[in-house]
């Protein structure tokens, strides 16, 4: 009787053991697809697009917006579909903008933003409320 009983916990720890590394393994293909995705040459295009649109001159001498790199620790799955990312603009940590990428009628694009008050202070959008 004892017997049965530790074989039957043996089997039940193999069971969540396996189920767990389900997940694990999961999960880690799903964060190399993200990566993948926002390393994109077409997530390249929609983030030059949108930045584009912000700042008219970017990425020129006379552009506010010169250069952005990848925050590659805010790149998360959105619960709502698509995946967060948050661009760090000219090198300074207190200058971003975060972004929902999504496909949207089968292209790749920046949806909802969310921009730094030092950002939007350079690129003119800041408006103090009195």
């Amino acid at each position: 009787m004892k017997k049965k009983w530790i074989i039957i916990l043996g089997i039940v720890i193999i069971v969540i053991f396996a189920i767990g590394m389900k997940f694990y393994m999961d999960e880690k293909r799903l964060n190399e697809e993200m990566m993948n995705v926002i390393y994109s040459d077409e997530a390249k295009e929609a983030f030059d697009k949108s930045l584009k649109a912000m700042d008219s001159k970017a990425f020129t001498g006379e552009g506010k917006v010169q250069s952005y790199e990848i925050d590659k620790e805010s790149i998360k799955r959105n619960p709502m579909g698509g995946i967060n990312v948050t661009l760090v603009i000219n090198k300074d940590s207190e200058m971003d903008i975060e972004y929902t990428m999504d496909n949207y009628s089968g292209k790749l694009e920046c949806g909802g933003a969310s921009i730094s008050e030092k950002l939007s202070k350079l690129l003119g959008r800041w408006e103090e409320y009195k």
